[in-house]
């Protein structure tokens, strides 16, 4: 009974993150903002449905493999997300023009 709640109640966490993360990307004006909102709730809302699933499984082996999934998930999205942003922040759209000026003062330019 206890343990039928529990994982309601992680489902129910992680899909209205996941919604919540939606709603962010259609509402969020850049997308440096869009990823951000994606990335955080996308890595936490992931993390609770696993565990949700690693609790109606109860199985040892399939929990060992659930918390590899969710230490490479955290490890890797927040990486790439960085990255993507970074190379978006760079290269296609500088947010205002004292970052045009910087680049255009830079050596490297």
């Amino acid at each position: 009974m206890i343990r039928d709640a529990l994982i309601c109640l992680l489902l129910l966490t992680g899909s209205t993150l996941m919604l919540l993360a939606a709603i962010g990307v259609l509402r969020f004006p850049d997308t440096l903002c869009r990823s951000h909102a994606l990335t955080k709730a996308t890595t936490f809302a992931g993390s609770l449905l696993l565990i949700a699933l690693w609790i109606a499984l109860g199985d040892d082996i399939a929990g060992l493999k659930i918390l590899l999934v969710i230490l490479f998930s955290m490890l890797t999205i927040p990486l790439s997300s960085q990255l993507v942003a970074s190379l978006y922040y760079r290269l296609l759209h500088p947010l205002d023009q004292r970052d045009k000026e910087a680049a255009e003062k830079s050596p490297d330019a």
